[in-house]
């Protein structure tokens, strides 16, 4: 190579190996404070297209995993009512078992009849004023909890129905609307009726357990959904993770090189410039 000044290609090569190892250097400290190797699209286009659609599918995933369990705690607080009632229920059965009985004076059935009528009020009052969430619950309608990981494929809409709950229909039976205890011999307690309210009373204990056991399958169901997005949603994050966070060993081990490769390209690019006033020295 000849010796001029016209320009200075040593220092050029220099100077641009110098700036790609500063743009390196500076990449690197950007992914070890950051703790993700992908901080623009530049820095990997694809791999920042798959971890976006990752975390949109995670999103999605947490927030059925929620959905689902507001879900379950609807149907809760259904099956705890419905609890109750087989307990008022049990109660009534006691009393008309007791009313039946030929040894009860007239005053006495008239009092079982009062706690009675207590009794068909408070299931009332159960179905009327069970809410969750400021929704009444027993209403008879279907109710769609919604499931999904952000895609079409991957949803899923499940209906349910907790059907009315007052002293025209307590529970559900397989054929629809539970024991009604307004129809005749059923609405009061009478040495007449105490006959027919037991066997209606029978009746609504077996519908409310039927209306319970629908409500326990339906838990079961949606605690499964809930249980498969949140494992999703948890292998959706580690993968996600892999993809995003920084490999600390590697970008720890390229911070040494790109600290070393700055200090030569600089000592490197000083004595590039240093050779051209060596023409000097041939003109004095």
């Amino acid at each position: 190579m000849s010796l001029g000044v016209l320009d200075n290609i040593s220092a050029i090569y220099a100077q641009n190996n110098l700036n790609t190892t500063q743009n390196n250097l500076s990449k690197t400290l950007q992914e070890l404070s950051s703790g993700s190797r992908i901080n623009s699209g530049a820095d990997d286009a694809a791999g920042l297209a798959v971890a976006d659609g990752l975390a949109a599918n995670e999103t999605a995933l947490t927030q059925s995993s929620q959905n689902a369990s507001d879900a379950t705690g609807l149907l809760q607080t259904a099956d705890g009512a419905l609890s109750q009632t087989t307990s008022l229920l049990n109660r009534a059965v006691t009393l008309a078992t007791e009313a039946a009985n030929g040894t009860l004076s007239s005053a006495q059935v008239s009092s079982a009849n009062q706690e009675y009528q207590n009794i068909l009020t408070q299931i009332g009052n159960i179905g009327s004023t069970t809410n969750f969430n400021g929704t009444s619950v027993f209403t008879g309608t279907a109710r769609n909890f919604f499931v999904s990981d952000g895609t079409t494929s991957g949803s899923s809409t499940y209906s349910d129905t907790v059907g009315t709950l007052s002293a025209a229909s307590v529970g559900t039976s397989v054929g629809g609307a539970g024991v009604d205890f307004t129809a005749a011999g059923v609405a009061t307690l009478s040495a007449s009726t105490a006959t027919n309210v037991l066997t209606s009373l029978t009746d609504a204990i077996g519908d409310v357990a039927y209306q319970r056991g629908t409500i326990g399958a339906d838990i079961n169901q949606l605690s499964s959904a809930q249980s498969v997005a949140s494992s999703e949603e948890t292998n959706l994050t580690a993968a996600e993770d892999n993809i995003r966070a920084t490999d600390y060993g590697q970008a720890a081990s390229d911070l040494s090189k790109f600290q070393v490769l700055s200090q030569t390209g600089i000592s490197a690019l000083a004595q590039a410039n240093s050779v051209q006033q060596e023409v000097t020295k041939l003109l004095q």
